[in-house]
This record gives structure tokens, C-alpha cells and sequence, in this order.
């Protein structure tokens, strides 16, 4: 059998049917990888407005995730309620829609029924409920897999950023930036490297938490007290770990590309020069965790539904990163990989 990679839905009001309707629609896919969406094929693909000429797409529903059938789209229902969707409108039902997705395709990947989990964009406000209450799917599903830690690690082939603090307020961050954080972070960033993107021995860059690294203590203390010791202890234990250094200037210059990888202290640090260089191309990893889980690096876009206008290509990438990482992990693990290497990038496969 071919990788089996689980598809969440996210919220159907928004652009995730779309994208990945037009990613399968590439027949090609399916020698490399066997597809699992979580919905009713009928829901997601046959009411949602499309152009005049756009391809019929055939999905083979299944009640379980043990019933799928190798080389083909498969569609595990996952409710069983009619309702309806209104384009860019997010709504109870595309709330509830989008959770039991997520659950039902994670419930599978614990049970190994699965090899990889790709999320489409959920509203991280309109999927809340009484027995769901997380930020968003990094934070679910490593509640779920019960890891003591995970992280967001937003990778294309122009650069890797992590993230040491996730979907958390502003003004909390400095208060969670601790030296056993920074260490537990870097330490998972480290070994995923290693063992998701096969660097031997990686070049890892921090960065500092206020302007300008905090000049010397002049504008803030924590790069000195914080920082700048975390980084030393793991640069006396061998690892390559360099820092802190200013953000601004940092990206600026392109000095991120002389690192395997660069690790931000807060979200909008690590994620503002990361789309702003790698949009369109740009897959969200969750390292850390005992599964594989990618997803596009974009939201529910709720002014694009609709309107056949959104692009696939995120998702696209976050389905090949998901297949690529299956492979990794086997030939980490002495299983002959069952996917025709070398790996897949960015629709370049013949």
C-alpha cells in the first residue's frame, strides 16, 4: 500500500473544499499517495460553486478508514446531518462540520489506520465548543497524541521558521519565554532536522525577542538572561545553535539562508517574513509529534470562497511535505519506502 494520508476538511464555508478539489484533480497523485478525505464527498464536491468547465471529480465513500481502497479517492462520512453552506459565511454547521473532520481523521492516525494527516484551514473561533477548546490544530493534536511539547515549523524550499510561542497574546510572550522552553524548543527543532528533513548535523539561528536583539540590555534584558545562555549551553553540547540575532536585519539581509532553520519567539516574528517570502509555497509542520501533520500555511480566506479564485498550491505542497516525511521516517526506521523516490517537490514529479 501506498502512504495513506488523511484529509481534514477545515471549515467548509471557507476555501478548503476548493483547494482540495483542485489538487486532486491531478490523477497523478494517486501513484504516490492514497488519498483519505473526511466528509461526505457529496457535501464538499458536488454543491460548492465551480467554474463551467471544471473536471468531475469521483470519490469512493467509505464508513471507515479500514474500508479504503488503495489508487483511489477515498471519503470516510464522518456525519451524518444534511445542511447547508453559504460561501465565505462560517456557521455552526461549518464549525461542527470541521471538527468532526479533524477528530475522526485523528482518531484514525492514532490508530494507525493512517500514515500522515493534512489539515485544511479551520476558523480558529467558529470551531470551538464545549468539548473542543484549543487555539488551533497544534495545539489539538498535541494535546491529543499526548506529547509533552510540540512545534510550528513553517518550512518551503527557500527556508524553515519555527516558532517558540504559538497562538498566544503578545503581551504573554516575554512571561513564557524561559530558558527550559527555549531548550525543549530548540531540542525538537533539532531532532526533527535530523529525522524529518535528513540533515545530519543542522545550522540552527535564534532570534532575539526585543529590537535590535536587545542592544546590549539597552532595550531589554532577555536575550542576555535568557537567550544568550540556552544558546551557549547547547553550542558547548555540540549542537550548531547561533544567536540572538535582530529579526529585522536578520531576514533583511538574507542572512536566513546560511541556516538549516531559523527559531522566532513569537508567532507574527517567525510568520510575517515566512509568507512574505513563501506564501503561495509554504507548508505548517507540527514537529514534535509521534505523527506526521502538515497543512497549507494560509487561512479559511472566507472572501475567496466561492468564487473558483483560491489557490491550491500550500495545500498542494503540505500534501507532497506529508508523503516525503512518510518516506523519511521509513528509511529512518529500515523499511524499504513505498513511495518512487526521489522526493516529490512542488508538482515536479514525471
Amino acid at each position: 500500500m501506498l502512504p495513506r494520508i488523511g484529509i481534514s476538511v477545515g471549515d467548509l464555508a471557507g476555501i478548503g473544499p476548493e483547494i482540495i478539489y483542485k489538487t486532486f484533480l491531478d490523477a497523478r497523485l494517486l501513484k504516490f499517495c492514497t488519498p483519505v478525505v473526511y466528509g461526505t464527498a457529496t457535501v464538499l464536491f458536488d454543491d460548492f460553486p465551480r467554474s463551467n468547465d471544471a473536471e468531475p471529480l469521483t470519490f469512493r465513500q467509505v464508513r471507515e478508514a479500514a474500508d479504503i481502497a488503495p489508487g483511489k479517492h477515498n471519503a470516510v462520512t464522518c456525519w451524518e446531518d444534511d445542511f447547508h453552506l453559504t460561501p465565505g459565511q462560517p456557521s455552526q454547521a461549518s464549525g461542527t462540520a470541521a471538527r468532526q473532520s479533524l477528530l475522526a481523521a485523528a482518531r484514525d492516525l492514532k490508530a494507525g489506520l493512517l500514515d500522515a494527516l493534512v489539515t485544511a484551514p479551520i476558523s480558529k473561533e467558529n470551531t470551538q465548543a464545549d468539548d473542543f477548546r484549543y487555539p488551533g490544530h497544534t495545539e489539538f493534536l498535541t494535546t491529543f497524541f499526548e506529547a509533552k511539547e510540540s512545534l510550528m515549523l513553517l518550512a518551503s524550499d527557500e527556508l524553515r521558521v519555527a516558532t517558540a510561542t504559538g497562538h498566544i497574546p503578545l503581551k504573554d510572550v516575554p512571561g513564557r519565554v524561559t530558558k527550559e522552553l527555549l531548550n525543549t524548543k530548540l531540542q525538537i527543532l533539532l531532532r526533527s532536522l535530523k529525522q524529518d528533513f535528513g540533515i545530519e548535523k543542522p545550522r540552527v539561528a535564534v532570534l532575539g525577542l526585543n529590537p535590535h536583539a536587545g542592544e546590549n540590555g539597552l532595550l531589554g534584558t532577555e536575550e542576555q538572561s535568557v537567550v544568550t545562555p540556552v544558546i551557549q549551553q547547547l553550542l558547548h553540547d555540540g549542537y550548531l545553535v547561533y544567536g540572538p540575532y535582530p529579526a529585522d536585519g536578520y531576514f533583511g539581509t538574507g542572512q536566513y539562508r546560511q541556516f538549516d532553520a531559523t527559531l522566532s519567539l513569537y508567532h507574527d516574528q517567525g510568520l510575517i517574513p515566512f509568507k512574505t517570502l513563501a506564501f503561495e509555497r509554504g507548508v505548517n509542520f507540527t514537529a514534535g509529534l509521534p505523527v506526521i501533520r502538515t497543512s497549507p500555511d494560509h487561512g479559511t480566506a472566507y472572501g475567496l470562497a466561492g468564487q473558483f479564485k483560491a489557490d491550491e498550491t500550500s495545500f498542494r505542497e503540505a500534501l507532497y511535505m506529508a508523503c516525503e516525511l512518510v518516506r523519511q521516517r521509513q528509511l529512518l526506521a529500515g523499511i524499504k519506502p513505498l513511495i518512487p523516490g526521489p522526493p516529490l517537490r512542488g508538482g515536479r514529479h514525471e
